[in-house]
């Protein structure tokens, strides 16, 4: 069996995201294991596909769901000359 690896270009590609986003991963510990050879960074599919899995969410922690609540009416500065509060 061939294992497949990608590189940190290819999985950004991937991803549609930033390199540096999977450097600070990398540094912070978030994202996908990863192998270092010399100065070379490489991702093994299995472990990228097992990192996706691990992140699907039914819905995001901390979102109540329901009635959402009101918005805070701004505050209106219609004409305050005409009401006489602007002196």
């Amino acid at each position: 069996m061939t294992t497949i690896h990608l590189s940190q270009t290819d999985l950004a590609i991937r991803w549609r995201m930033s390199p540096r986003t999977l450097e600070r991963w990398r540094f912070t510990g978030e994202g996908p294991q990863f192998i270092k050879l010399g100065g070379r960074v490489v991702y093994r599919l299995e472990d990228i596909e097992a990192f996706e899995v691990r992140q699907i969410r039914q819905f995001t922690p901390g979102i109540t769901r329901g009635t959402p609540e009101p918005a805070i009416p701004m505050r209106s500065f219609g004409n305050r000359a005409a009401s006489g509060q602007g002196k």
